[in-house]
């Protein structure tokens, strides 16, 4: 059962999947629990709190995306506690057309949605099913099983060949947006739908036998973000996580994200005067406050995702420096 408030979400579960979330948000873990609760963990963009009650709280700017990991079961049962990852892809999996993986294909997927540092990016490419059997030849796979040189090494001759549309939110705009309480998930969605819409404009008249959306949020969710929009890429468009083991297409445009997302990384390191890292660890904490003490505070919007938890970690560090 689900109750929806603005900004959060509460989930009703069994005291398994409460453990299980516990679990898996180990490393998120906050020192000190509220009053009645079991467990409270803390992400980018996003806080969750489970209760003794039954009763989870995913409470931030990317709430939906967070809570969509816990969704219930097609039977209505009770939450697994399991990642949706896994689960969802099933479930998206019997939706999609049977053979999917040699169809022509525009395939989306997006990088830096949990980096501190740098921008969102968002490629769509459109895969011909005559070069599906050569990106294979290519060893063509998730931009995340893939070092950087090998990423920037592929992305050289796959946006050679490939159609594909690039969206870069950069910092400044995101902090602008994000600051007038538009959701993480909320611009993803756009962001998917206008490289999309780029790409077919690019192809046309030519057009995909399907359109494959790495899944970030349920797609229900997907078009209400995409509520008052001029034009909104509808036509067989499909659903999954993993979705770049499922078409090549999506894999090509994890890769190509990901290689923009190094391009402005190495143009922030450059702005920056030192190497800025990725992630959201301890080591983009020590970034930003080094940042911080070098070019003041109010710089630091131009480089990072203002709203995470390491902000607040980061300036900790400089107090502690300059003390």
């Amino acid at each position: 059962m689900w109750c929806f408030i603005v900004g959060q979400v509460v989930l009703i579960c069994g005291k398994d999947t409460i453990h299980e979330m516990k679990t898996y948000y180990e490393k998120q873990l906050l020192d000190k629990n509220p009053p009645g609760s079991v467990f409270a963990a803390k992400m980018p963009g996003c806080t969750i709190t489970a209760y003794q009650s039954g009763k989870v709280l995913f409470q931030g700017n990317d709430y939906e995306t967070e809570a969509e990991k816990w969704q219930k079961t097609e039977s209505g049962s009770a939450p697994t506690g399991k990642p949706a990852a896994a689960k969802t892809k099933s479930i998206a999996k019997g939706d999609l057309p049977a053979q999917i993986s040699r169809m022509s294909v525009i395939g989306s997927d997006e990088v830096g949605t949990g980096d501190f540092f740098g921008p969102i990016t968002v490629v769509a490419a459109y895969v011909r099913k005559e070069q599906i059997p050569l990106l294979k030849e290519w060893g063509v796979r998730d931009s995340k099983d893939l070092t950087d040189e090998k990423i920037i090494e592929m992305a050289k001759v796959i946006k050679e060949i490939i159609p594909f549309s690039l969206m870069t939110l950069k910092n400044d705009k995101y902090n602008q947006i994000q600051q007038t309480g538009m959701s993480q998930g909320k611009m993803k969605a756009l962001l998917h739908n206008q490289a999309i819409l780029k790409v077919m404009e690019k192809i046309a008249p030519e057009k995909p036998e399907a359109i494959l959306i790495d899944q970030f949020v349920q797609p229900g969710t997907y078009f209400q973000h995409l509520k008052g929009q001029k034009s909104i890429a509808r036509d067989k468009v499909y659903f999954s996580t993993k979705a770049e083991g499922i078409h090549l297409a999506v894999a090509a445009a994890s890769i190509l994200a990901r290689y923009a997302f190094i391009q402005y990384m190495d143009k922030l390191s450059e702005a920056a005067g030192f190497p800025i890292p990725k992630g959201a660890g301890p080591l983009v904490d020590e970034a930003a406050a080094k940042l911080i003490l070098q070019k003041g505070r109010d710089q630091l919007g131009s480089f990072v995702k203002l709203h995470f938890a390491n902000t607040e970690k980061a300036m900790a560090l400089v107090r502690k420096k300059r003390n």
